[in-house]
């Protein structure tokens, strides 16, 4: 049996807060866990890959997006950790939950350019939604992260 499963590594991760000119968040629902959780784009870093790099790379990879500004680069890194139903199931097992450095992005396109059915389709479908609305609809062990998120976000927007 290799490592016991909390001693397991955090894997390095990026997130991105997308807002459109309404100031809407973007959040989409995954394959994998079709019930009402949506959440925001985010992904793991590549080795020796810098994190806006990932972030954008990342983006465009679940979303099709490449038309966005950074508006910031969010302070300090977020971590959460997987429930023990997850833990060895997903990422292949490798690792307990995931520290992240998140950026708020401003969305400049069009929102036909969003397309989700990409060469690894990683989600189900996608929306706009309020602010104050992340908090309701993702999934419990990831809700810290984005009260977290939403506090920040509300200073640099308001």
């Amino acid at each position: 049996m290799g490592k016991k499963l909390n001693e397991l590594p955090l894997r390095n991760g990026v997130g991105i807060v997308v807002l459109n000119n309404d100031n809407k968040v973007f959040v989409a629902k995954r394959i994998d866990n079709p019930k009402n959780f949506w959440q925001m784009p985010q992904g793991g870093v590549d080795e020796d890959e810098d994190f806006l790099k990932a972030a954008y790379r990342e983006l465009e990879e679940e979303t099709s997006i490449k038309n966005v500004e950074l508006i910031k680069e969010l302070d300090g890194m977020t971590t959460y950790e997987l429930p023990n139903r997850l833990l060895g199931i997903i990422w292949k097992g490798k690792y307990r939950g995931q520290k992240q450095k998140w950026f708020l992005m401003k969305f400049i396109g069009k929102d036909e350019e969003i397309n989700i059915k990409t060469e690894n389709p990683e989600f189900l479908d996608w929306k706009w939604i309020e602010l104050d609305q992340i908090t309701e609809v993702v999934v419990d062990f990831k809700l810290h992260v984005y009260k977290e998120l939403k506090a920040k976000i509300k200073k640099i927007i308001n």
